[in-house]
């Protein structure tokens, strides 16, 4: 095994010789993995030996006041968040790529400018989103700073990197799926929901996980649109503070460092335990649709 180890890399070595272009991407491609994983450990790392040490019981009480500095309120408000802007976000974005892919002929102009678009937004910041849907939602809308608004402000949001993969995942099933099922009698709209939707489950979900890691991690559009009230919401129209914008509010009141950290350490957690749970859902489902 290593001798036939050996001679790959001594294969690879001659052709990088007689081509040093090659060798010279090679060694960039090499060296940025080696760079983005040393950054990411370093990251990681730092944050978990500055938080884990002051993680306490206090900071999860339910009642946030200025002695136990608790992260409860707002990590209950950043699930509320995060389901409320998928629920916003996933119906358009995913009937949107249904209609551009299935429906819309594939040389039509506005298709085009449809994409153009999307991929315009997604470069936007997400202070400009803040902006917007604190002149439109909160103020033109009369919603005020609430849950409801910070929602459909983090659906806008994320509306492009949802509709961009998505559509990849449906252009990425073969047409042969499409046309076996119309042999067979199935009308169009069945064949989306029953052979073409399954079949690109996968990637949908792939935009999902991006999608929630944005919401989590989203603080400059929550604070112009859901407030920074540091409670559980009662309802969609209570001003609240999701766990990015309490390490926000938190760490620039220079009092409260160590439990800054030790929030921070919870949201790299969450984000993690939902990537993992989002990616197990995908391949149950990926495994029932194959009948395994």
């Amino acid at each position: 095994m290593k001798r036939k180890q050996h001679k790959q890399l001594y294969e690879k070595w001659q052709a990088y010789k007689n081509d040093p272009v090659s060798l010279l991407l090679s060694f960039l491609v090499h060296l940025g993995i080696a760079v983005t994983i040393v950054a990411i450990v370093f990251i990681v790392g730092y944050i978990l030996i500055k938080g884990i040490p002051n993680i306490t019981p206090s900071l999860f009480a339910m009642t946030y006041n200025t002695k136990n500095v608790s992260l409860m309120p707002a990590l209950i408000n950043t699930l509320f968040m995060t389901v409320l802007a998928l629920l916003i976000a996933i119906p358009v974005a995913v009937g949107a790529s249904i209609y551009l892919t299935e429906y819309a002929r594939r040389d039509n102009p506005f298709v085009a400018v449809i994409r153009i678009a999307t991929e315009t937004l997604a470069g936007i910041p997400s202070i400009i989103y803040g902006l917007f849907g604190a002149l439109f939602f909160v103020k033109y809308a009369h919603m005020g700073l609430s849950l409801l608004s910070g929602a459909i402000t983090l659906a806008v949001m994320v509306l492009p990197v949802v509709m961009r993969t998505t559509e990849e995942a449906l252009l990425s099933v073969p047409d042969s799926y499409r046309e076996g099922s119309f042999a067979l009698g199935v009308s169009k709209l069945r064949t989306i929901f029953q052979i073409v939707l399954p079949s690109a489950t996968a990637g949908i979900f792939s935009g999902i996980i991006l999608a929630i890691g944005r919401i989590v991690g989203e603080s400059a559009a929550l604070i112009f649109t859901a407030g920074t009230v540091a409670e559980v919401a009662k309802s969609v129209f209570s001003s609240s503070r999701t766990l990015a914008v309490h390490m926000y509010a938190i760490s620039g009141e220079g009092l409260y460092i160590k439990q800054t950290y030790a929030t921070a350490v919870i949201l790299l957690v969450l984000v993690i335990i939902i990537n993992l749970l989002s990616e197990w859902v995908s391949k149950k489902l990926e495994r029932s649709i194959n009948g395994e």
